[in-house]
This record gives structure tokens, C-alpha cells and sequence, in this order.
């Protein structure tokens, strides 16, 4: 299936020393319907990043100059698009790191087109509010944070914001829709990410480890809870508006 139509479809930029892996993806992309920006290295890619029109980044661990991580820790940091890693070395620590440092998600290369389409969709469609027509809360309220579902914001007790990265702010979306019940990683592979996602546990175990460390305003308190055996639960009374 297509993207949605062209003037409206979400824009990706690549960004990768690779001339010819990077061509590839491109028009593999805009065959698929999205709109596509390239960029060689991190300066190139802030220029397009200024534009503010992207809506996800492909992000190569190596680069010239500025390294991938690096570039993720700063595109994160100041409340940039959301991020797919992608490396050649495929170990799970290189994994981990690039997750631990907020990616979205993370592909070893080569990876087949069709499985970084599926991972673009799922990632993109994290940003969206649901079944359309139906109108979920604006707001939810638990243990003095407020999630402002619109803007994607979480407020902390103190009224500071706490920048989230898509992947937690979908995470979260999950475990205050269904407060007190226990979630298996699967189910919270596929709400976050889409039943048809071929994501690795540790993802999922990296994600929540980075979102219980925001949620730290009463040390004395565990929101998320692990269930061994069986996933999490979501600790903290939840009210909707």
C-alpha cells in the first residue's frame, strides 16, 4: 500500500555516506509514496533538519565526522524527529547503545526494503491518535505527571516537560490505557510498534528501562512494574480527560 498522496506524504531523510545504498532507499521510498531528502553527514543533515519538514530520519551508525550515536543523542536531546538506526554491525549491544541513547529502532544492514518499510510505518504511525473517528482522552493525569496526548507531551510534578522520544511516548500511550493490568512484551511490541513488527525483546526492555528513569520524581515509587514471566503493569492510578 502506498504512503498517503504525495503532497501530503510523510518525509524521510536518509542520511548516509553510502552514495548507492542511499540512492536505493530513496527511490525505493518515493516508489512507495513518501517524500525523500538525502544527506552525507551529520551538517548536511541539519540543514534539512531546519527546514522542519521531516518527519523521520534513517540515521547510519558510521559517518564522516560526527558519528551516528552522536547525532542521535542531539537530534534526540532537542525534541527532533523520531529515529531508525542503521548499521552494518548487527551485534545487540550495538543495538542497545543506539536504543539506550533514544532511537526508535534500530536495523542492521543490509536489511530488505520491505522490512525498513514496515519499520517506517510502524514509527510514523506511533505519532497518530488512533481510530479515526473515535476521540481518545487529550490529557491523562497519574502520579502528578500529565500526558498531553496531542502534543505528545509529558508535564512532571514540578511542571517541567520531560522530552520523550516517540517510542516512549507510545509505550506510555500503552500502559495509561491499561493501568493495573499486566502487558506482555508481545502485546506492547504490537501496540507500539504494529503486529507485524520483528522487533527483539531487549527493545522493548531498553524502551521501558529509559521511560521508568523519566518517571523517577518519587524514588520510593515504581510506576512500571515487572511481572517475571510475564511483562509489565503500569502501577500508578490513571485518570482521562
Amino acid at each position: 500500500m502506498l504512503a498517503e498522496d504525495h503532497g501530503k506524504a510523510p518525509n524521510i531523510l536518509i542520511v548516509d555516506d553510502d552514495t548507492g545504498l542511499r540512492n536505493c532507499i530513496a527511490d525505493y521510498l518515493n516508489g512507495e509514496g513518501y517524500r525523500v531528502a538525502c544527506a552525507h553527514d551529520g551538517a548536511a543533515m541539519d540543514r534539512s533538519l531546519s527546514s522542519g519538514e521531516i518527519d523521520l530520519v534513517l540515521l547510519d551508525v558510521m559517518l564522516p565526522g560526527e558519528d551516528g550515536l552522536s547525532i542521535c543523542r542531539r537530534v534526540v536531546d532537542e525534541h527532533g524527529p523520531p529515529i531508525i538506526m542503521l548499521s552494518a554491525a548487527g551485534d545487540e549491544i550495538d543495538r542497545v547503545i543506539g536504543l539506550e541513547l533514544g532511537a526508535d529502532d534500530y536495523l542492521a544492514k543490509p536489511c530488505s526494503p520491505r522490512e525498513l518499510l514496515a519499520r517506517i510505518r510502524a514509527v510514523l504511525r506511533r505519532r497518530t491518535d488512533g481510530n479515526p473517528g473515535i476521540s481518545p482522552p487529550r490529557s491523562y493525569q497519574f502520579s502528578g505527571y500529565t500526558l498531553d496526548v496531542p502534543r505528545r507531551a509529558l508535564r512532571g510534578p514540578d511542571g517541567a516537560t520531560i522530552l520523550l522520544s516517540a517510542g516512549e511516548v507510545a509505550l506510555l500511550l500503552a500502559f495509561v490505557a491499561a493501568p493495573r493490568e499486566i502487558l506482555s512484551r508481545d502485546k506492547l511490541i504490537e501496540s507500539t510498534m504494529g503486529a507485524d513488527a520483528d522487533v527483539f525483546d531487549r527493545a522493548i526492555d531498553v524502551q521501558i528501562s529509559r521511560l521508568r528513569r523519566k518517571l523517577n520524581h518519587d524514588p520510593l515509587v515504581e510506576v512500571i512494574r515487572t511481572v517475571r514471566g510475564l511483562g509489565y503493569i503500569f502501577e500508578a492510578k490513571v485518570t482521562r480527560n
